[in-house]
């Protein structure tokens, strides 16, 4: 045995490590064609300020698998940069008043710094910022060429609008009637904004999702219904008195004999023609303005289905009769034609309407196997078979959907159509801290590209934020008045900046050429690395994030800019660090932990092992100070281990003979080996760390009994493969005192750019059986029972 062993002092030899990275520069790639690449990253994370340990357990996911990957051969991209456009960026401008600018580049230094402290092998030289102009040039590039394609429009809408944020909202960050930021009411307002025809690549979004075989499938599932295709049948009914006709979307035509009335949303187009001379027109449009500050999505989830007659009657086209037409609160104008023909006694929401004001309920379809529902219950709302329908009784609701729209279509009074949930993206917001749209508005062109070649359009600095009176860019008269490329005339510029989910759609792309000053990136770059082959991140991006870089990226494919459909072939959602009293963490609650604190107080590799080892990673789990304590009583184990035998454990002169191993090197060898093989399909299939862990640990128990059970277990080959095997393992969870330790048993080259060890088959076979002896139930030794003439034992009399 050697010598005394020195204590483990993790602080200070990570320190020493990352910084020998770093002058190796050993973590930046370039293309290799000669080799298989892999592109990983986590989410772009936002320039918030100080990460805590639900941080690191996200970066540390990655680095395991980057790290593991590497050594498997493969040539792994693993940049990093930072999302730092955006409110909070500006509101903590306003309440500290400082620059926006300076508060975020103070927010990366720090975040650089800590995540360099967990010694993440991120490759630095490709290192983006979305708040610089060298990135968002591109952007507004970006921008361009959706314009160009016919995918960026401005035109007044109603919007979703902020009233603490001051600014307009995507239907995605107002789910719930909530700013999806700070939380309050979301009001409705008529703006003209700038919008991008994502409805246009619906189908494309929804179709490909199938091929995503390396996706979860709770966010495919999000995303469907996010998306909501619904195939039906539009058809036309007349206005009594009148020559106009309404459309109304279905997709239950086969009740359309029980259709009562018709619910239009107050902004259609119609309203005011049917109440115009009316004694209604007053109280329709009294309804109309007491509901025009709520959602779309608040309004489809109302409970209270609340209307207003207008005076005026719809002819249904099969039966000819008379139905009232309504204006209601649960009808909006951008889903479908924005009118609906009333079914209560098949539809939840119509059946509510229709008992709160008194409208008559006509049950069209009967269960298979039960009589006529009555009118006194719930809604019927499955197929069915129909009744009261005139010519088409008797039919089954599937049959009856295909007869009823090809008479209908016959006719010309209806046509197949298909509807979607998702509507186009509102990019337009009134903030100062985001790319300037790269527009301007001319008296005698209109709305004019700014052109390429004078990209960027720059943020003006020093800019008065208070967070009202619009946008503070619109106070900004030298940055406002500028000239007409078309026409050399004065001219305006846009005003409002770009919502910052385009900053993040594209922003994995131009980390192949980050420095380049022509292009975005390099098509050969792409080419080479593109698609990414593992994202990781939270399942709360599932809607916006990821669907919006799925539509830029199917864009760019149509351009012949990047090769495939799809940005990402697998995801991986991580779980939450809750705070140790099992709640979310949050400054508020007092139970954030910052990577620093506990770095100086028990190293990072110990944050890293305990982080990976206490839950799957898609689990959240509370922290906890004995967990992170035992990480370090591992982590010490393995330091003596290693250092108490290190003169045994440096590399062999040359190739190892022919060895006659023991029953017991051979336990050794496969418990080695069968980890080996372990280790790396988890790491390779499912990414479960947790378990790749626990087997490390169990590794490290079996090789310190191996040690204590002779004087001479030490010198057995088996053992010192072992050990030397159990490093490696390590190596891509604990990177700092794997470096160090390898280092120390004498190989000269990195631990992580060593290859990852191989099994071996021959050791997987267990060739002897140890027979537990036992006396009077008490366990008094073992046999080792070798070789290939084991017989079965009988039960049997001789």
């Amino acid at each position: 045995m050697a010598g005394k062993v020195p204590p483990y002092d993790p602080v200070s030899i990570e320190a020493k490590w990352q910084r020998i990275w770093q002058e190796r520069r050993q973590n930046e790639v370039t293309a290799s064609p000669a080799k298989p690449k892999f592109y990983l990253l986590e989410m772009l994370p936002y320039a918030s300020g100080d990460l805590h340990v639900g941080h690191a357990r996200n970066y540390t996911l990655g680095d395991v698998v980057a790290r593991f990957t590497r050594m498997r051969g493969f040539n792994v991209l693993h940049p990093i940069g930072w999302d730092a456009f955006g409110l909070p960026a500006e509101n903590a401008a306003i309440e500290r008043n400082v620059n926006p600018h300076a508060w975020t580049e103070a927010n990366i230094d720090n975040m650089r710094r800590q995540i360099q402290r967990l010694g993440v092998a991120y490759d630095w030289s490709r290192e983006i910022d979305s708040s610089s102009p060298v990135y968002y040039r591109w952007t507004q590039w970006l921008f361009l060429l959706l314009h160009r394609k016919g995918l960026a429009y401005k035109e007044a809408a109603p919007v979703n609008w902020c009233p603490s944020c001051q600014t307009v909202l995507a239907n995605e960050q107002a789910e719930g009637g909530v700013c999806w930021r700070c939380e309050s009411k979301v009001q409705r307002r008529f703006l003209a904004q700038w919008f991008l025809k994502i409805t246009q690549y619906a189908d494309r979004l929804l179709q490909d999702l199938d091929a995503l075989d390396g996706w979860p499938e709770r966010v495919k599932t999000m995303q469907r219904n996010w998306i909501g295709r619904s195939t039906g049948i539009t058809l036309s009914f007349g206005v009594a008195g009148a020559s106009d006709r309404i459309a109304v979307f279905t997709t239950r035509l086969d009740t359309v004999y029980g259709a009562t009335f018709i619910a239009l949303a107050p902004e259609h187009a119609l309203v005011e023609k049917l109440v115009a001379g009316k004694p209604q027109a007053g109280d329709v449009r009294r309804f109309g303005a007491q509901i025009s500050d709520k959602t779309e999505l608040e309004r489809m989830q109302l409970v209270d289905k609340q209307g207003v007659f207008t005076g005026a009657y719809a002819c249904h086209p099969l039966s000819g009769e008379r139905l009232p037409i309504w204006v209601t609160n649960y009808v909006v104008a951008a889903y479908g034609s924005g009118a609906v023909m009333g079914v209560p006694a098949h539809d939840e929401r119509d059946l509510a309407f229709a008992r709160r004001h008194g409208i008559r309920v006509t049950s069209v379809v009967r269960p298979s196997a039960e009589p006529a529902a009555g009118q006194g219950g719930g809604a019927f709302v499955d197929d069915g078979i129909l009744t009261d329908s005139g010519e088409y009784d008797g039919l089954t609701s599937e049959q009856a959907r295909r007869v009823i729209a090809e008479d209908l279509i016959e006719r010309g009074m209806a046509q197949e159509s298909v509807n979607y949930k998702l509507r186009d993206w509102l990019l337009s917001r009134q903030r100062y801290w985001g790319a300037p749209i790269p527009f301007v508005n001319c008296a005698q062109d209109g709305l004019v590209p700014v052109p390429e070649e004078q990209l960027p359009v720059m943020l003006p600095a020093d800019v008065p934020i208070t967070g009202k009176a619009g946008s503070p860019l619109e106070h900004v008269q030298a940055f406002v008045n500028t000239t007409c490329p078309r026409c050399g005339g004065p001219a305006r510029r846009e005003t409002e900046t770009m919502d910052t989910f385009i900053d993040s759609s594209w922003y994995f792309l131009r980390y192949l050429s980050p420095q380049d000053r022509e292009v975005p990136w390099r098509k050969e770059a792409a080419s080479y690395w593109v698609p990414v082959d593992q994202y990781i991140g939270g399942i709360e991006h599932a809607i916006l994030h990821l669907i919006y870089a799925r539509f830029i990226y199917k864009v760019l494919s149509d351009e012949g800019l990047v090769p495939g459909q799809e940005p990402f072939i697998r995801l991986f959602n991580q779980g939450m660090v809750l705070g140790e009293n099992h709640e979310k963490m949050s400054k508020s609650r007092g139970n954030v932990l910052g990577i620093d604190e506990v770095a100086d107080a028990y190293g990072v590799d110990a944050l890293r092992i305990f982080e990976m080892f206490a839950a799957p990673p898609e689990f959240d789990f509370p922290w906890s100070t004995a967990g992170i304590s035992g990480a370090t009583r591992t982590l010490s184990r393995i330091w003596r281990l290693v250092l108490s035998h290190s003169a045994r454990l440096r590399p062999a002169a040359g190739p190892r003979s022919e060895l006659h191993w023991t029953a017991q090197e051979n336990e050794l060898r496969y418990s080695v080996h069968s980890k080996v093989k372990q280790i790396g399909g988890e790491l390779s299939e499912r990414m479960h760390v947790n378990t790749c862990v626990a087997a490390i640990m169990s590794l490290l128990n079996e090789l310190e009994g191996f040690a204590a059970s002779s004087a001479q277990a030490v010198k057995s080959a088996a053992w010192q493969e072992g050990v030397r095997t159990l490093l490696l393992l390590l190596a891509p969870f604990a990177p700092h005192i794997t470096e160090e330790l390898w280092s120390r048993i004498g190989d000269s080259g990195s631990i992580h750019e060593a290859p990852w060890p191989d099994y071996d088959e021959s050791a997987l076979r267990r060739n002897a059986v140890t027979i537990v002896v036992q006396v009077d139930g008490r366990r008094r030794g073992t046999i080792d029972v070798r070789g290939s003439g084991l017989k079965r034992c009988s039960n049997s009399a001789p």
